[in-house]
């Protein structure tokens, strides 16, 4: 029989359906649309089956790609599903918010040679969201249980996926968050848009389902000595994230109307689950009527601007030191944005903040200029004599990026290395800590990144406390 695979040279590349910029402005709800299932099929057939599949080798999760794709284009879709989670404990999930522009779809072969990429992300989605509805998705049962504890300290998606493969192989698992919902970002930092909040609903349930605790609104080093999280368990993982924001240091950034992205995303998905927010209902972190600024070129610079419009702003402006090719963020969500009506000033860096009686009235920015480039790739910027202009606005948001807080006073573990970065030191390629039980995970051990990353070192420190508690296990038999 004649294979349905390698179809690249006669189907063109095809995305699953996206609503259009004026409807989908009106909603939170995701813009994409599942493949129906003979589209989803027809694109997986047009993976190539390389020899070299650089399509994995650029997945930090090193996905199985070919390989499902060769079988959902067969039509053996629960087969492609076992593929998909065989190496990821979130496929829908990243499926639908990894930048695969800049990963696997930005490194498939087809790509580099003309041929348009297969559209990977979407059929991990689709196939993640077909599991679900037809029930391929099993539940945590451990085989046998190992009579032993660990507690994670985070619900982002690195504890969520460590807990998930911890508990899977029989030990007892309690999360600690100090939010009211578990999911970190994934709950409050995307906006609804990218990512619906019942598709990270499913995976908290299925944890807890499977016998995960969640210990909600704790806040470990706060409410719940750090101490008292070791105390009670066998290993601890730190999967806490970093939630610091940066800061402007410009003359008149800490004006009313000055806001870190983080607390007004948090705002707007807390009003989507329908909380009282009174700094959102008194206007503080609402960007209906008001003209936005969102200083910031990455992802999360892309949901604030994509969030003010759906707020109902009359204007909202993208403003960022370097030029589109040098935009960290990832070009599918600036193309969505531009879509959507948001206007970027490119080579431009905020001066002062403008006040007034009332609050900010405005921004004063600065032209900039690609001045060298260093070693890691990136380009420095100079400023361009004469290119200072105003930009009017009611709101400003900073989208400058996160640090770590500092988790040795938090927790009251001076001897809890850190990096020059502050984030958590392991050792070696390892997630071990200098504190003998306990491991950390994710952003608070390589600083803000993606979160197929904190996926990926979620599952990899499940393994090495798997490891290390066995090996204790041995040692006390």
């Amino acid at each position: 029989m004649a294979s349905v695979n390698q179809t690249f040279v006669i189907v063109p590349r095809s995305a699953p359906a996206k609503a259009g910029a004026s409807g989908r402005v009106a909603n939170f709800d995701e813009i994409y649309a599942d493949f129906p299932l003979g589209d989803g099929k027809v694109q997986s057939s047009r993976c190539a089956q390389c020899g070299v599949p650089f399509c994995q080798s650029a997945c930090p999760l090193e996905n199985n790609i070919p390989d499902w794709l060769m079988l959902a284009a067969e039509g053996r879709a629960e087969e492609a599903w076992r593929q998909c989670e065989a190496t990821s404990t979130m496929p829908e999930i990243c499926g639908r918010i990894c930048p695969q522009d800049r990963l696997c779809e930005g490194s498939c072969t087809l790509e580099q040679s003309g041929w348009e990429t297969v559209t990977i992300g979407s059929v991990e989605r689709w196939l993640g969201d077909m599991a679900f509805e037809k029930g391929w998705v099993e539940p945590i049962r451990p085989r046998s249980e190992k009579g032993q504890s660990v507690g994670i300290v985070g619900a982002g998606p690195a504890g969520m996926a460590a807990a998930d493969r911890l508990r899977s192989a029989g030990y007892a698992v309690t999360i600690y968050d100090r939010h009211d919902r578990a999911g970190g970002l994934l709950t409050y930092g995307i906006p609804g848009f990218k990512l619906e909040k019942h598709v990270v609903g499913r995976r908290v349930d299925r944890l807890a389902d499977g016998g995960v605790e969640f210990r909600l609104g704790v806040d470990v080093g706060g409410d719940l000595p750090f101490a008292e999280v070791r105390a009670a368990h066998d290993a601890v993982l730190v999967a806490t994230g970093v939630y610091q924001a940066r800061r402007l240091t410009a003359p008149g950034c800490g004006s009313d109307g000055v806001v870190p992205a983080l607390n007004y995303l948090i705002a707007s998905n807390r009003k989507g689950f329908g909380d009282a927010v009174p700094a959102w209902d008194d206007g503080a972190l609402n960007a209906a009527g008001k003209r936005v600024v969102v200083i910031g070129g990455g992802d999360t610079a892309m949901d604030c601007v994509r969030t003010a419009v759906r707020q109902g702003a009359t204007a909202v402006t993208c403003l960022y030191r370097r030029d589109r090719e040098n935009m960290p963020g990832s070009a599918r969500e600036t193309a969505n944005a531009e879509e959507e009506g948001v206007v970027f000033e490119w080579l431009a860096s905020p001066r002062a903040v403008l006040g007034g009686a009332s609050g900010v009235i405005g921004v004063r920015a600065q032209r900039m200029a690609l001045a060298a480039q260093g070693a890691d790739g990136r380009w420095s910027v100079e400023a361009v004599p004469g290119g200072e202009f105003d930009l009017p606005a009611d709101l400003v948001i900073e989208a400058l990026g996160f640090e770590p807080e500092d988790l040795p006073t938090l927790f009251d573990t001076p001897d809890l290395a850190l990096t020059d970065w502050r984030t958590i030191r392991t050792a070696g390629h390892t997630r071990a800590t200098t504190l003998e039980g306990v491991f950390a995970a994710g952003d608070i051990v390589r600083g803000a990144s993606l979160v197929v990353w904190a996926v990926r070192d979620g599952q990899d420190a499940a393994a090495e406390i798997d490891a290390w508690l066995t090996s204790r296990r041995r040692v006390a038999a």
